[in-house]
């Protein structure tokens, strides 16, 4: 700022010129270029939000207030696919590790074992479970402590006569599919395994407490896992596919 101006702001003010505002306006109007000239005045002068003359809007303050809100939403927009994608490694890791468990039996009573001990650690759900509908040929027998018996005719009940796999973001069992467990399951992720010809139509449900599970989400691990177990019960078994 000049030494003028300075002094100006420093004078008594008997001293000073008293200006009427339209004396202030025509001066600014002739000239245009004064704030530009002298950008430094602008940090004593409050700036209305919107113009008085004809209502006139601030596009420029409405601009930056709205450049302003997209950073804000880019920014949100930004950290939620930073945690979607931390959230979908960690999926991918747990399967993964699951997996490898699975592969790892070498009878199917330990393979149906580390479905209900060791796959609701390693995925971070509540209760997992496998299950057979009665077999058609009576050389085949299933049984385990650690597997389900199902009515004929629950898979396609439950996952669908044309699906492999349901997502459900609440699902009521009566302990056919989970057992004791049933009444802790309030969402459950359930997929169909048909490890071969001469084999019975089963399942693999995982089951949690909360909203972990819901429809519209991505099943490509979940299937794949199913495919695992799948295979897994036809290699133990002998069984041809």
């Amino acid at each position: 700022m000049s030494g003028e101006l300075s002094d100006a702001l420093d004078a008594d003010d008997d001293e000073t010129v008293a200006l009427t505002a339209d004396e202030v306006a025509v001066f600014l109007m002739q000239n245009p270029t004064f704030f530009a000239d002298n950008p430094e005045i602008l940090d004593f002068v409050e700036l209305p939000d919107r113009f008085t003359a004809g209502g006139v809007v601030d596009f420029q303050r409405y601009q930056l207030q709205r450049r302003d809100s997209e950073i804000d939403e880019l920014r949100s927009c930004a950290q939620d696919v930073i945690e979607t994608s931390r959230s979908n490694m960690s999926i991918q890791t747990r399967t993964h590790a699951s997996i490898l468990a699975l592969l790892h039996a070498t009878t199917l009573e330990q393979l149906y074992r580390i479905v209900s001990d060791d796959l609701p650690i390693l995925l971070d759900v509540d209760v997992a479970q496998v299950g057979f509908e009665p077999a058609t040929h009576a050389n085949i027998t299933i049984l385990s402590e650690h597997l389900r018996t199902l009515p004929p005719g629950t898979v396609d009940a439950i996952v669908g006569a044309d699906q492999d796999v349901q997502l459900y973001r609440e699902f009521w069992d009566d302990g056919v599919v989970f057992g004791s467990a049933a009444g802790l399951v309030k969402s459950a992720a359930i997929a169909r395994i048909k490890p071969g010809v001469a084999m019975p139509s089963g399942l693999i449900a995982l089951g949690a407490r909360d909203n972990t599970f819901a429809p519209g989400q991505g099943t490509e691990l979940f299937s794949f896992l199913a495919r695992v177990i799948e295979a897994s019960v036809m290699r133990l078994s002998g069984e041809q596919p």
